[in-house]
C-alpha cells in the first residue's frame, strides 16, 4: 500500500481518537469539527478496508482491527512528536551535531587553539571539521555549513562574509640577507618562489600586487610547488623563497621576526572568508553559534596592559 499523506493524517486523527474517546474531544485536540473527525475516521476505514471504530449512540470503542493498528503505529506518533519537538527546539538550544566543510588552512591557523572553549561553552553539541579543498554540494554531502576563502560560487548557497584578509608577500630574514629584499613586484619574478596549488584550477595561484587601484601582474613560476598551507610556512621561514600568503594566521610568525613583509608598499590586495549556508531558511542555533565564534575567532587580539613595576612591586 502505497504510503501518502492523507493516510497518516487518518491514523493521526484515529489515534486522537482513541485517545480521547469521542469525537468531540478529539476535534477539540485537533483544531476541526466533530464530522470533519467522523468523516476521516470513515475515510481511513475505506482506505484500509476495515472498520477500525465501534460506534453508538452512547460509546466509541476500538475494533480489533482498529486496536492493533493503533498500537502498532502510537510509538511511531510518538517518536515523531518527539522528534518535531526537537527540532523545533534546535532553532534556539545549541545541540547535536554540526557538520562543517571547513578551509584548511583557517581550520589549522585560527580555529584549531580555540575548539575547546567553544566545546566546553556548548557541552551538548558534537563537531565534525572536515577539511576539504571545496565547496561541493553541501547538502548532498550532509553539511550544516562551510568555511571558505575566495568570492562564494554563483547558485543557491547564502553567503556571509566574516573577514577581508590581505595578501602579503613574505620572506625569512635569513633568505633577505643570502638574496637580496626585492625593491618592486617586477623584481620578484627573478627571486626564487615558493607557489601553492589551487585545486580549483588545478595550477599554482596566480601572483598579483595591489597598491590603490595599481595592480602589478607576474606569471606563477618557481621550482618549488605546494598545497599544504603547513609545508608553505615551514619553507618560507627555513629560507626556501619567497611566498605570497594571507596575514590573517601567520601574524605571530611576523611579530617573532621569523617572516618580514617584503612589499611592504604594496598592501591592499585582499582575499575574502565567507560562511556558506544551503538555505537562508532558520538557520540552526548550532549554526549560528558556530559563525558567531568564527567571527570572535577573527577579532583583533586585545594588546596586554603592561604592568608597572615600582619599588612595592608590580602593580
Amino acid at each position: 500500500m502505497p504510503f501518502d499523506g492523507r493516510l497518516f493524517a487518518g491514523i493521526t486523527v484515529l489515534a486522537a481518537v482513541a485517545e480521547s474517546g469521542s469525537f468531540v474531544r478529539a476535534a477539540d485536540a485537533l483544531g476541526l469539527s466533530p464530522s470533519g473527525v467522523s468523516r476521516a475516521v470513515s475515510r481511513l476505514e475505506k482506505r484500509v478496508g476495515v472498520r477500525l471504530l465501534d460506534r453508538t449512540t452512547r460509546s466509541l470503542t476500538l475494533t480489533d482491527e482498529g486496536r492493533r493498528l493503533y498500537e502498532s503505529v502510537s510509538p511511531h506518533l510518538t517518536s515523531i512528536e518527539e522528534a518535531a519537538s526537537a527540532a523545533s527546539g534546535s532553532a534556539n538550544v545549541v545541540q547535536g551535531k554540526l557538520r562543517v566543510n571547513v578551509d584548511p588552512f583557517f581550520s589549522r591557523t585560527v580555529l584549531a587553539s580555540r575548539l575547546p572553549d567553544f566545546l566546553a561553552q556548548y557541552p551538548d553539541l558534537s563537531l565534525e571539521l572536515l577539511m576539504r579543498d571545496n565547496v561541493g554540494d553541501l547538502v548532498a554531502d550532509g553539511f550544516d555549513l562551510a568555511v571558505r576563502f575566495g568570492p562564494p560560487p554563483v547558485g543557491t548557497l547564502v553567503a556571509r562574509k566574516l573577514l577581508d584578509t590581505r595578501i602579503i608577500t613574505v620572506a625569512s630574514p635569513g633568505y633577505i640577507a643570502r638574496c637580496g629584499r626585492p625593491a618592486n613586484p617586477r623584481e620578484v619574478a627573478s627571486h626564487e618562489r615558493i607557489l601553492f596549488y589551487n585545486p580549483v584550477t588545478a595550477k599554482p595561484f596566480e601572483w598579483e600586487f595591489h597598491h590603490g587601484k595599481k595592480i602589478e601582474k607576474i606569471n606563477a613560476q618557481g621550482r618549488l610547488l605546494v598545497s599544504d598551507v603547513g609545508a608553505m610556512l615551514g619553507a618560507c621561514v627555513a629560507g626556501a623563497g619567497i611566498a605570497q600568503v594571507m596575514e590573517i594566521g601567520v601574524e605571530q610568525l611576523m611579530r617573532d621576526g621569523l617572516l618580514l613583509d617584503v612589499l611592504p608598499n604594496w598592501p591592499d590586495e585582499k582575499f575574502p572568508l565567507y560562511a556558506l549556508l544551503p538555505s537562508r531558511r532558520h538557520p540552526a542555533a548550532k549554526v549560528e553559534a558556530f559563525i558567531d565564534f568564527c567571527r570572535e575567532s577573527l577579532a583583533p587580539e586585545k594588546p596586554v596592559e603592561r604592568r608597572k613595576v615600582g619599588k612595592r612591586g608590580i602593580r
